[in-house]
């Protein structure tokens, strides 16, 4: 049995280490240059407007998901009152 947890657990940690690797990689080499896109959209001020349209899809999905729980609990009510 703990044999096999242990090849579990090596089985996950194998390709997560692989894939940390490159983004690791990546980091490194992405601190050492300021994103230029980053500072052109800071500077004009449409930084805000790329803000605003995240809030904007982040507060519909939100609001999706709330009445979905609301339309699911209020189904799960119906089958337990029959």
């Amino acid at each position: 049995m703990k044999n096999n947890l242990l090849s579990r657990s090596l089985a996950w940690l194998l390709p997560l280490l692989l894939l940390a690797g490159p983004v690791l990689a990546q980091a490194s080499a992405v601190a050492a240059d300021q994103p230029e896109m980053a500072d052109a959209l800071r500077q004009s001020g449409k930084i805000y407007v790329v803000v605003l349209v995240i809030v904007i899809i982040l507060s519909g999905l939100l609001l999706y998901l709330v009445r979905l729980d609301r339309k699911v609990s209020r189904l799960e009510r119906e089958v337990e009152g029959r």
